[in-house]
């Protein structure tokens, strides 16, 4: 049986796995990743892929190709992850180190990208063929499939789409420069960020923590405007208002038959009803498969996408 090796780098952890074909995942194993530049995440993968071979080893022979999943740019023609943001930028001819040290084909791609190839092989990808994957999560990014073929850019940048404005002002301020971008009303760090800034204007039982990295919970969020917390509440019209707008704009941009949402924070599906609510019939009315939660585990897509990597489709 051909096998392929998945990794996929997060940042909190690192998920290595063993698919088959059918993106079957035969045997995986977690590990931590948190914060980290491209060469220290280099040795981060190389440290787990040493105890994964050891410890969890092959299903039967050696994978026929390994396929990585990343945070920020990557140019998979190349092998090249060329940077994770504008303040950690090295680039980095991973796929051949890997390669050449495991004895293993292996390819590269962005995580987001990778799980728009899962969706495109294993998910919603078998029955459009131009469709949009928007991954809400820690961040907000899309992946495009035109006619079957995945945009990618000049700079391997398209679908960024976290940093677009969508019309809801809050008068929070984007590292790329920017006022009011989607992903800082929107994604978890939006959350957090937007919980910080209204916490004096609004009555709430929200917990923020005095400190920084200790981020909101988005679950908490979403249960306490259930409950009418007045700031739990404009938390989640904002958000769901920013995301329907970012839907419809970029509805009128590639013309999709399907809008895949995935990621952490729509998986249980709370925040796509408030999403749904929000969008114009008229504008999404060539959406005729309408915008879906994505039907692939959202704890391995990511896994799924670099095996999808790995295979090269």
């Amino acid at each position: 049986m051909e096998t392929y090796l998945g990794v996929d780098l997060g940042g909190t952890k690192l998920l290595i796995g063993e698919l088959d074909s059918n993106g079957n995942i035969l045997k995986y194993k977690k590990y931590e990743s948190g914060f980290f530049n491209q060469q220290s995440a280099l040795e981060i993968i190389k440290e787990s892929l040493d105890d994964y071979i050891k410890t969890v080893g092959w299903t039967e022979n050696v994978p026929v190709s390994m396929g990585v999943g990343l945070i920020g740019r990557v140019d998979p023609g190349k092998g090249i992850w060329l940077q994770i943001d504008p303040t950690r930028t090295q680039s980095i001819s991973l796929a051949k180190e890997l390669s050449d040290l495991y004895g293993i084909p292996c390819r590269i791609d962005n995580d987001v990208k990778s799980a728009t190839r899962a969706e495109r092989y294993f998910g919603f990808g078998q029955i459009s063929k131009n469709f949009i994957y928007i991954n809400v999560g820690t961040g907000i990014a899309a992946g495009f499939v035109v006619n079957g073929r995945q945009i990618r850019g000049s700079h391997f940048n398209a679908g960024e789409v976290g940093h677009t404005q969508v019309g809801v002002n809050v008068g929070i301020q984007c590292g790329c420069g920017r006022m009011d971008c989607v992903e800082k009303i929107a994604s978890g760090i939006g959350f957090d960020g937007c919980a910080r800034l209204l916490k004096d204007r609004f009555e709430t039982q929200l917990h923020i923590s005095d400190n920084p990295e200790e981020r909101v919970p988005v679950k908490e969020v979403f249960a306490l405007s259930e409950k009418g917390d007045p700031l739990c509440v404009y938390l989640v019209e904002n958000a769901s208002q920013a995301l329907a707008n970012l839907i419809m704009n970029l509805v009128r941009v590639s013309d999709p038959d399907t809008v895949v949402l995935g990621g952490g924070l729509v998986s249980d599906g709370f925040f796509h009803t408030k999403i749904l609510e929000k969008l114009n019939p008229t504008t999404i009315r060539f959406v005729k498969n309408g915008v879906v939660i994505t039907k692939l585990n959202p704890d391995f897509i990511g896994l799924l996408g670099a095996g999808a990597v790995a295979m090269n489709v």
